[in-house]
C-alpha cells in the first residue's frame, strides 16, 4: 500500500496564520508534490460539536469559512478529497467499536486532552464526546487507511493514542488497520506561532490571531500592536530579539529577496537582528517591514477567498462529491472491521 494523507480542522472560526504555517502550507505542499495515493482534508465538525453542542449555528458557517480557507491557501479538489466528517456515519460507528479498546484512564493521561480541558474550562463537567475525542479522531484516520497525518506538534500525543488503539485492534482480531505516522513542518519555528500578543499560542479565543481572510488594514492595525521587546522605549536602546514577536515572525517569514524589496539597507535578517541588539533602530521600522512581507504572504489567499466567496455553490459541490467519496472508502474499512471483528452476521 502507498502514502495516505489524511489532516484536518474543527470549524470553531476562520484559520489564521499560525494554522497557516503550521499546517496549512505543509499540507499543500505535500499534495503538489504528489508523493501520494489518496489524500483527505476533512473538516471535523462532529468534534466541534462536542464543545459547541449548545451553539450548532456557529459550527454550521464555519464549515463555509474553513472551506473557503481550504480553498484559498492553494488546496485543491482535484488532488485531495475534501469532505464533512459528520455526513460521514461509518466514522461513528468505529469510535464506538474503538471504546472498548481504551481506558479511561488513558485518556486521562492524554496532555492533549488534558490542555484542552483546562483551557476550556471543563473542570469536572467534561462532556463525554470531548473526552473520547482521540478515539473519534483514531476513527478518523484508520477510516481511510490513512499513513500520513500532518499535524502541529501539540497533536502529537493524539497520534500516539491513535497508534496504541490500532496495535491493539490488530493483535485482537488480525491484522487491519494501519498505523499512522506524524508529520510535522519542516521549519520547527513553525510548530505553534505566538499570538501578536506574544502569548505562547495563538487562539482565536484569545483574540491574538492574524486570520487569512483578514483585511490589508486589518493586518496593519495587528501588525502594528505586535508585541516587541517593553524596554526598547527609544531608538538608540539596545533591543531584544528573544520574545520579540515582530522578529518571531520575519524568523518564520521573511526572506533575503525581501531586504532587496523593502529594505535595501540591510543584506539579510542577522544584520537586521545585530542593528536593533545593538540600538538605533526603532519598533516600528521592524514592524513596518513585517507589515509588507505579511501583506505579500496573505493578499493572494485572501484574493482567491473573495473570488470562492462569489460562488459557494462551487464550494459546496466540491464539499458533498469529496464527502461521497470519502464515505465510500470509509464503508470498506468498516465492512473490513466487522468482518475481523466478526460482527458481521448476516454475511
Amino acid at each position: 500500500m502507498g502514502n495516505i494523507i489524511l489532516t484536518g480542522d474543527r470549524p470553531t472560526g476562520r484559520l489564521h496564520i499560525g494554522h497557516y504555517v503550521g499546517s496549512l502550507k505543509n499540507r499543500v505542499r505535500l499534495q503538489n508534490e504528489g508523493n501520494y495515493d489518496e489524500m483527505y482534508v476533512f473538516i471535523a465538525d462532529a468534534q466541534a460539536l462536542t464543545d459547541n453542542f449548545d451553539n450548532p449555528d456557529k459550527v454550521r458557517e464555519n464549515i463555509k469559512e474553513v472551506a473557503l480557507d481550504y480553498l484559498a491557501v492553494g488546496l485543491d479538489p482535484s488532488k485531495c478529497t475534501m469532505f464533512i466528517q459528520s455526513m460521514i456515519p461509518e466514522l461513528t460507528e468505529l469510535t464506538f467499536y474503538y471504546m472498548n479498546l481504551v481506558t479511561i484512564a488513558r485518556l486521562h493521561r492524554n496532555p492533549t486532552v488534558k490542555a484542552e480541558i483546562e483551557q476550556k474550562g471543563f473542570e469536572e463537567s467534561i462532556p463525554a464526546g470531548f473526552f473520547t475525542y482521540p478515539v473519534s479522531q483514531t476513527a478518523d484516520i484508520t477510516a481511510f487507511k490513512a499513513n500520513l497525518i500532518p499535524v502541529g506538534d501539540d497533536q502529537l500525543p493524539m497520534i500516539e493514542q491513535a497508534r496504541e488503539i490500532v496495535r491493539k485492534f490488530n493483535s485482537i482480531y488480525g491484522d487491519t488497520l494501519v498505523e499512522p505516522e506524524a508529520v510535522l513542518p519542516e521549519d520547527e519555528r513553525c510548530y505553534r506561532l505566538v499570538g501578536i500578543d506574544g502569548n505562547a499560542k495563538m487562539s482565536k479565543s484569545l483574540g491574538n490571531c492574524i486570520y487569512l481572510a483578514d483585511s490589508e488594514e486589518d493586518i496593519k492595525k495587528k501588525v502594528f500592536s505586535m508585541y516587541t521587546d517593553p524596554n526598547h522605549i527609544k531608538i538608540e536602546d539596545p533591543g531584544k530579539i528573544e520574545g520579540n514577536v515582530v522578529f518571531t515572525y520575519l524568523d518564520i517569514f521573511c526572506k533575503d529577496e525581501d531586504f532587496d524589496k523593502y529594505l535595501p539597507e540591510y543584506k539579510n535578517l542577522d544584520e537586521l537582528k545585530a542593528h536593533y541588539q545593538k540600538g538605533g533602530l526603532g519598533d516600528m521600522k521592524i514592524k513596518k517591514f513585517l507589515n509588507s512581507i505579511l501583506q505579500d504572504e496573505l493578499r493572494p489567499i485572501r484574493e482567491r477567498r473573495e473570488q470562492y466567496e462569489k460562488n459557494l455553490d462551487e464550494v459546496y459541490r466540491y464539499l458533498q462529491e469529496g464527502t461521497n467519496k470519502a464515505r465510500e472508502a470509509a464503508a470498506r474499512t468498516l465492512e473490513e472491521v466487522r468482518s475481523a471483528m466478526k460482527i458481521n452476521y448476516f454475511e
